[in-house]
């Protein structure tokens, strides 16, 4: 399975950290938000990953290579116009191949093991979403879930930026600008969206006061 990072924004709630650096490439603890998933990923078992860029894309190409230092084979989308996160994964598509794939928000934390990801079965569904109960700043949730399915309605939980998605879900869309969230509903509503909630340690990191926060839990936990 190959995984993709949404690296792509330009970060406007985390300025000014934001104003002339990524902020996947933001420090936590030692390392930058996105190296925390790639080498999460390689201890996972995958091997290629797919990086969309815009803001700052040069940086982000420069700071990662082509992977090697991290044993991964990273290949990147360059998206001329912000296609937003639907649209920017439509466009890499073509790297990713025809099976289905793992995509990450780059400006999360989570302690959700990856090498799970590679064990979903999506049946007759076109993606698996990770829920997460809702933080304090998201307190209406994104989706609901029943049986494992996900759906629109009822007690809603927090999508935590981390899936798996199969291409069908999006390469029937023409190219252009659209959010995933509006896919993903789409999904639901027709029964085709499974997913499943997890408990464990998960961070938006949206903003300068939520990085400060993330970066003292993990050098207490060090």
């Amino acid at each position: 399975m190959n995984a993709f990072l949404l690296a792509a924004g330009k970060g406007l709630r985390m300025r000014p950290l934001s104003d002339h650096l990524p902020k996947p490439l933001l420090p936590v603890a030692g390392q930058t938000l996105i190296e925390r998933h790639l080498y999460k990923l390689r201890d996972s078992g995958f091997t290629r990953v797919v990086v969309n860029l815009h803001y700052l894309g040069d940086q982000l190409r420069s700071a990662l290579g082509n992977g090697e230092r991290y044993d991964l084979d990273i290949q990147y989308s360059h998206e001329q116009t912000l296609l937003d996160t639907g649209g920017g994964i439509r466009a890499g598509l073509e790297l990713l191949g025809g099976k289905a794939f793992a995509v990450i928000s780059s400006d999360i934390y989570c302690d959700f093991p990856f090498d799970v990801l590679k064990k979903i079965d999506l049946g007759h569904c076109l993606g698996h979403l990770i829920l997460v109960p809702n933080p304090e700043h998201h307190p209406a949730g994104d989706f609901s879930i029943t049986d494992n399915l996900i759906g629109n309605g009822g007690e809603r939980y927090t999508f935590s930026g981390i899936s798996v998605l199969h291409p069908e879900l999006l390469s029937a869309i023409s190219s252009g600008v659209f959010p995933l969230r509006d896919v993903l509903r789409s999904a639901a509503a027709g029964g085709r969206l499974s997913g499943q909630l997890y408990h464990g340690i998960w961070s938006d990191i949206g903003t300068p006061s939520r990085l400060r926060s993330l970066e003292s839990l993990l050098l207490t936990r060090s």
